[in-house]
């Protein structure tokens, strides 16, 4: 059975994410994992967090995605000239600046602008933020993969396939909301570190979750 497990927003969590990544290497032999996103600002050790995911996997039976959730965007988008860097120092970027001593490495800031919006498979979309009903899925701009958020219980239809995304952070998480599940259990806020684990060959939602806390 090929399994892919969906982990959430970390936000500077290192010590949660360890874990998690120790938990998920425990469940099975081999894998996927898609990192949803937001591995920095808020919490209190961005930069581990970002050295740990440019390490990638400790073991070649495993593949990584991480994918660019709203904070790597804004972070990027202050020091290249995009974005106001006060919106990103209010928005938990104060934090990141503290873990890095002041100054962000030229690689990091290149891995993190580099990071892909979206993956897919057979039975699922993965995405940090969520899509735009209405669009085709070629047509979703970044802003809509990184941004968009939904209200409780909102599912659509998604081609036939199963979205799984994070950004929008409740203590309630992970859930499934019809053909679509949420893995932001606002872990930086107190709530959980959450991972959605997926059989490969099997549509529709996880077959479990996996969740650790602060």
């Amino acid at each position: 059975m090929s399994l892919t497990f969906a982990i959430g927003d970390i936000h500077g969590c290192i010590d949660p994410m360890m874990r998690m990544i120790e938990r998920v290497e425990a469940y099975a032999p081999a894998g996927k994992i898609v990192f949803l996103g937001d591995y920095v600002d808020r919490g209190p050790d961005s930069r581990s967090v970002i050295e740990r995911l440019i390490a990638g996997p400790s073991s070649p039976d495993w593949q990584w995605i991480t994918l660019k959730g709203n904070h790597e965007d804004m972070l990027t988008g202050a020091h290249d000239g995009r974005h106001a860097e006060s919106w990103w120092l209010e928005n938990g970027g104060i934090e990141t600046l503290a873990s890095y001593g002041g100054a962000l490495p030229p690689e990091h800031l290149r891995w993190m602008e580099s990071l892909p919006f979206i993956h897919t498979d057979q039975h699922r979309i993965f995405v940090h933020a969520g899509l735009r009903e209405g669009r085709y899925l070629e047509e979703q701009t970044p802003h809509d993969l990184m941004w968009i958020r939904f209200a409780d219980g909102v599912s659509g239809e998604y081609w036939g396939k199963h979205l799984v995304h994070g950004h929008t952070p409740s203590a309630s998480n992970p859930r499934i909301w019809g053909n679509r599940t949420n893995v932001d259990g606002a872990c930086v806020f107190g709530g959980r570190l959450a991972c959605a684990v997926f059989d490969d060959e099997v549509p529709g939602g996880p077959v479990e979750f996996l969740t650790v806390r602060p």
